[in-house]
């Protein structure tokens, strides 16, 4: 009478997973779907949307995605299919691929940079 059927992966468009501050993840992430990072992964990261890494958050390791938008730290390689944006407060420090590049005054961006879309 009141069965519940698993949602389909359309229904996963548009939810956003999140990482809460004060976590550390040793390890790699897949998500189908967008997530923010106010946490601490060391490890990679792999999205078919978009990440999000907040003030607090950090990433050491690899990132792909189709969108990014950085506030915290980041050091690795990140591609970047279409907007990588980086805020005031962001360090990122590494290798960079991206379709469009967006940095607000203030942020630190020390790293070798291409700009192409990735097929």
């Amino acid at each position: 009478m009141f069965s519940k059927s698993p949602k389909p992966y359309t229904d996963l468009l548009g939810k956003t997973n999140r990482i809460v501050e004060g976590t550390t993840i040793n390890g790699d992430i897949v998500s189908p779907a967008d997530f923010r990072l106010d946490g601490h992964l060391i490890g990679n990261f792999q999205s078919n949307g978009k990440i999000v890494i907040g003030p607090a958050g950090s990433v050491k390791g690899d990132i792909s995605c189709i969108n990014a938008d950085i506030e915290g730290n980041f050091e690795g390689k990140i591609q970047v299919a279409e907007l990588l944006n980086l805020k005031a407060n962001a360090s990122v420090r590494g290798e960079v691929i991206c379709g469009k590049l967006s940095v607000e005054p203030g942020a630190d961006f020390s790293a070798t940079c291409v700009m192409n879309p990735i097929v």
